[in-house]
């Protein structure tokens, strides 16, 4: 998918976030080996870290589906990098998609935990909030 489609994705999502009185904190936040799409506040002070997929046709596996392991792992590394600047208390965090299957909308709140995201025996897996897990 090219820069300006998924940009353009990217946009519809805020978009729909902002209409569910989600405040917009960053976008495209980068770090080695990961980048979360948008990073949003929701009403009631929880940071979600939001990965939008898109996918134009159903042939294969919807977009929700295509975020697969290590896919999960980067996202939680990505919101690690995030979070080591944050200022003051942690926030109570978690991990939204937003899903584009077709043209059709699909939010799905708390879609993986951090810990989820780690093989089992990793050793040093961590929570998005750098709590050991």
């Amino acid at each position: 998918m090219s820069k300006t489609l998924s940009d353009a994705f990217e946009t519809r999502a805020l978009e729909f976030l902002q209409r569910r009185r989600m405040r917009f904190l960053a976008h495209n936040v980068r770090c080695p080996g990961g980048e979360i799409d948008l990073v949003m506040r929701d009403e009631h002070g929880a940071l979600v870290f939001v990965e939008v997929r898109a996918r134009t046709s159903r042939r294969f596996a919807d977009a929700a589906t295509s975020i697969g392991a290590a896919k999960r792992m980067r996202l939680v590394r990505a919101a690690q990098h995030y979070l080591a600047t944050w200022r003051g208390a942690m926030p109570v965090c978690r991990f939204d998609v937003i899903a584009f299957d077709a043209g059709r909308i699909r939010w799905l709140p708390d879609a993986f935990r951090a810990d989820d995201a780690w093989p089992r025996g990793f050793g040093f897996a961590r929570d998005a909030c750098g709590k050991l897990a």
